[in-house]
């Protein structure tokens, strides 16, 4: 009973506050987009830097490491010192996070073509941002994609406590439901989406990784 009464009271919720749920839904899932593109701009070509001086990698992979150690809600705090409340300090928050995996996978996918491929775009007379467009990347697109669909699903859980500095998000509607006396429902109206949305975030993201594998990958 009590099973069929969390139910109807989640439906109850959703057909009260729907537009306003979808509302929260988009605003937890652009603040995880621009968090994850801030990361990718910045740890694309820093991945390719470190590929191209390999001395340096250990050095910066080993400082982006320092950044995962860090609890999340711990870092929050720390950068709403300096940014203060609001969505700038979870679109950092997921910035921070974001960039280990796209740099390291950028990385690692840049130091794992065969370097007979590369030889051949020398041989073609290639110069070294063409090879970088033309061979590199593409070939490397597929790794660096694993890197950003690992991050996006860890952005999505990240924003989820960005309701803690005032960034909304469906984190505001399960903090709302842990303050009510009864919120098992309002908890679920918020968790049950943060979980859709990472569901469908890393499937969509998934098909994607998979197209973009060479094709000699796909096949085995």
């Amino acid at each position: 009973m009590s099973d069929l009464s969390t139910g109807s009271q989640l439906l109850h919720y959703f057909q009260l506050n729907g537009s306003y749920v979808f509302d929260q839904f988009v605003r937890h899932f652009l603040i995880s987009i621009y968090g994850v593109l801030f990361a990718a701009i910045v740890g694309i070509p820093l991945g390719i830097f470190i590929a191209r001086h390999r001395k340096m990698s250990s050095t910066v992979i080993g400082m982006a490491n320092v950044i995962q150690t860090i609890p999340s809600l711990a870092m929050l705090s720390i950068i709403m010192l300096g940014l203060g409340l609001g969505v700038k300090t979870v679109v950092v928050t997921v910035f921070l996070y974001s960039l280990l995996p796209i740099m390291k996978n950028t990385y690692t996918g840049m130091v794992s073509l065969e370097p007979g491929i590369l030889d051949v775009g020398k041989g073609l007379g290639m110069t070294s941002w063409e090879r970088l467009y033309l061979v590199e990347l593409p070939l490397a697109l597929s790794v660096i994609m694993a890197g950003i669909r690992n991050a996006l699903v860890v952005a999505i859980g990240i924003t989820a406590i960005g309701s803690f500095v005032g960034a909304g998000g469906l984190g505001d509607i399960i903090t709302r439901g842990t303050n009510a006396t009864n919120g098992g429902a309002i908890i679920l109206a918020g968790a049950l989406p943060t979980a859709l949305m990472a569901v469908i975030s890393d499937w969509v993201l998934g098909q994607i990784e998979r197209k973009l594998k060479p094709r000699q990958i796909v096949k085995n």
